[in-house]
């Protein structure tokens, strides 16, 4: 609810929001290029396309599901799937279907070409006059005349894919304003010629780029090699050695159930060298084959063969295999320059984010301790993420939201104002540094040396200048050198920024008094009452302690029904919940009181979500169908979107309904839930809506959450920081001085 808070607050002031991987320890290193060129290539496997709609007007017809295009399954230029376009065009009717473009959060659309192309596919002949028009729309709403594509299609075969391309140039504005092809968001299908007959057109591949010649593409690739597969309980994972070429466009998989017949079922990224196959089974065998593609889709030979097959799991193997999934968006997909996360995949790759880095560096203590990489990989990848942040801006010894993977520099993704530090991302990474500082602690000398870097970066940070004066009585969110204290957030709990109270307090160089415990993150001032009132939109909870009832379940402390799950994973993945106990409650019951009234809310379903229930539960915050949302169980903040962290990451809070919650999630959704990285960030099933993207800030909690439920090692290695005891110490005084 903070993060939200926050760009609310900023928005006040007057800003507009801005809104594999290679094998062992390198990275995957960029898929913006990927994204320059590419506006459609496949859909998530559902029944149609989400990013499209279209309408038709009598006496013309489309076929549409849902509102929305077909997906084709069975017929594509590149897998698993392809666009359906079926119409019958009348005189005195129309039609219209739009494909957008799918935009994942703070990637900028530009496009980089100056021709339009893409592969159609029909049964039937169709001759080039009976084809659909084409308009553009760019990301201002200007659109383009109608652009007849039968002057595109010549030469077409029925039954054999076909590309067309079309320049841009032809496109001309229709709006009042000229139209910026570079900034495409849709293409918009009509009718063309009102002939009477039913038609249908396959769809496949949609790009922009460089006109050229087919003769000058150069020899073909080699082909991939050490294809390696890997089987699951309901999946396989495909791994190679990537192919060194820059006129690597995508790779192409290959499988085959007996060895001999193999077909396409998927495309990876050029950038990716790492495939996720979900057959859905036990006891189910294949092989595969790998082919590098070119631009101008001219495929390598194929691979040496690799089998695997699905196989049966203990709870605990499965366990493994999620931590393993979701720690390798920190490894494999991590900035090359920097080490750090990246805020969300697909996504802009400049920007890393500094919480989500804590976070995955908690993950890195994980896949070490459980032998996903080797103690020397681990440090090598913590020296390359404590180098970064030495060269790093730093204000009063705090570092940005967000930061440039490549020069360091401070990205101001929230407008103007956020040029400065960012106290709360800031507690997040640290908390991971100290954890690691603790693992990472022999005597090796790069381990001293990692060690006393550490400390240096975690006595640099000014807690207390983030306090604004010695008599105030709380911390503050933000602060810039060149607007100061503009953005006026006040730290107010319950929610998930307890640690930076908690490290302030233990700070050995800069500290806070642990009265500001009290006066700050519990305040009961009218401040701080009004903020917690101002972003629930109820009392319940607005002075800290709550003492209601919710579902038969008490909550102590906390707004509402206790909001977000997130806000019982950020500050606890380090920090143990079960070693505080205030004024007002022991912080891992109240935690665990707050998940069990999540899943309880979503059992009972109220405002009958599709697919809510005991084993599909757990509202957090997520990019959802309609961008970035705390959802939280409350008539307000539920929105149907279910993050699959929400469960997963509440395994050391309810360990049976999480394991519930990932079988579902695995063996029911895995086709369009699952992927090289594990579950993807959130599912909407009112709307049929499969998220894109991972999210920095959702993957890691689940692997260290789950490491906490399984052997307390992060919470372990966190709470035996000496100023973390002496931290709780000095709480414990507080808390009966106030009584």
């Amino acid at each position: 609810m903070l993060r939200i808070r926050r760009l609310l607050a900023i928005l006040r002031n007057g800003l507009c929001f801005v809104l594999f991987s290679l094998l062992s320890s390198t990275f995957a290193v960029c898929d913006s290029g990927y994204y320059r060129h590419t506006f459609f290539d496949n859909g998530i496997p559902t029944a149609a396309y989400y990013y499209s709609s279209g309408n038709g007007v009598a006496p013309s017809e489309l076929k549409l599901h849902g509102g929305k295009l077909p997906l084709e399954a069975s017929e594509f230029f590149t897998g698993p799937n392809s666009l359906a376009l079926s119409w019958e065009s009348r005189p005195g009717g129309s039609w219209e279907a739009q494909v957008d473009v799918q935009a994942p959060r703070n990637r900028e659309i530009l496009f980089q070409g100056d021709t339009l192309y893409f592969w159609c596919f029909s049964a039937d002949a169709i001759a080039p006059s009976q084809f659909p028009r084409l308009r553009l729309l760019d990301t201002r709403q200007n659109f383009s005349k109608p652009v007849s594509l039968s002057g595109y299609a010549a030469g077409i075969s029925p039954g054999k894919w076909f590309r067309l391309a079309v320049p841009l140039a032809k496109f001309q504005t229709d709006s009042i304003n000229p139209l910026d092809a570079r900034r495409l968001e849709a293409l918009v299908f009509e009718q063309g010629a009102a002939d009477g007959a039913p038609h249908t057109l396959l769809i496949d591949e949609i790009r922009i780029d460089a006109a050229k010649s087919e003769s000058a593409a150069g020899p073909r690739l080699p082909a991939p090699r050490n294809v390696r597969a890997q089987g699951y309980e309901r999946h396989i994972d495909l791994t190679w050695a990537p192919v060194a070429s820059p006129r690597l466009a995508r790779y192409v998989i290959y499988r085959s159930s007996d060895g001999k017949s193999f077909r396409p079922i998927g495309i990876q990224e050029p950038d990716m060298t790492r495939f996720s196959d979900f057959l859905g089974k036990v006891g189910e065998t294949a092989f595969y084959k790998v082919a590098a593609s070119d631009e101008s889709y001219r495929e390598s030979a194929l691979s040496s063969a690799a089998t695997a097959a699905t196989h049966s799991m203990t709870d605990d193997e499965l366990l493994t295999m999620l931590q393993e999934a979701c720690f390798r968006y920190y490894w494999e997909a991590a900035d090359p320059y920097s080490g750090m996360a990246r805020e969300n995949i697909p996504g802009d790759d400049r920007i890393v984010a500094t919480g989500a880095s804590g976070f995955g560096i908690m993950s890195l203590i994980v896949g070490v301790d459980r032998g996903f990489i080797t103690r020397q990989q681990g440090i090598e990848r913590l020296t390359k993420i404590v180098g970064f942040l030495e060269r790093a801006p730093r204000y009063h010894g705090v570092w940005s939201h967000f930061m440039n993977g490549r020069t360091a520099q401070a990205i101001p993704l929230f407008g103007m104002f956020d040029n400065g530090g960012d106290i709360v991302e800031t507690a997040f990474l640290m908390q991971g540094l100290l954890a690691a500082r603790q693992y990472f602690h022999g005597s090796a000398p790069a381990e001293a040396s990692l060690y006393q870097r550490i400390t240096h970066l975690w006595e640099g940070i000014e807690w207390d200048w983030y306090r604004i004066s010695p008599d105030n009585e709380a911390l503050y969110w933000h602060w810039s050198p060149e607007w100061t204290w503009h953005i006026h957030h006040r730290l107010t709990g319950l929610n998930e920024v307890m640690i930076v109270y908690l490290l302030g307090i233990a700070s050995p160089t800069h500290p806070v008094p642990a009265d500001v415990y009290y006066s700050g993150w519990a305040g009961q001032s009218e401040t701080a009452v009004k903020y917690r009132e101002g972003w629930s939109g109820t009392t319940d909870g607005d002075h800290y302690s709550n003492g209601n009832t919710y579902f038969g379940i008490k909550l102590d402390v906390g707004v509402g029904r206790g909001g977000p799950l997130f806000f019982t994973h950020y500050s606890y993945m380090g920090f143990d919940p079960h070693s505080l106990t205030d004024r007002y409650t022991n912080y891992f019951e109240n935690n665990r009181n707050i998940a069990r009234i999540n899943l309880a809310y979503c059992t009972e379903n109220p405002k009958h979500h599709k697919g809510y229930g005991p084993d599909a539960w757990g509202l957090t915050a997520s990019d959802g169908p309609d961008g970035y949302a705390a959802e939280a169980p409350d008539e307000r903040d539920d929105l149907g979107t279910i993050a699959p962290t929400g469960a997963l990451s509440s395994f050391p809070y309810t360990p049976e309904a999480s394991m519930a919650a990932f079988k579902h999630y695995y063996r029911d959704f895995g086709d369009r839930l699952w992927g090289i990285y594990g579950p993807r960030d959130a599912f909407n099933l009112d709307r049929d809506w499969w998220s894109p993207i991972y999210m920095g800030l959702n993957q890691a909690p689940i692997v260290v959450m789950i490491e906490n439920y399984r052997s307390g090692l992060v919470w372990k290695l966190f709470q035996s920081n000496p100023e973390i005891q002496s931290m709780l110490g000095k709480l414990r005084a507080a808390t009966v001085a106030r009584r």
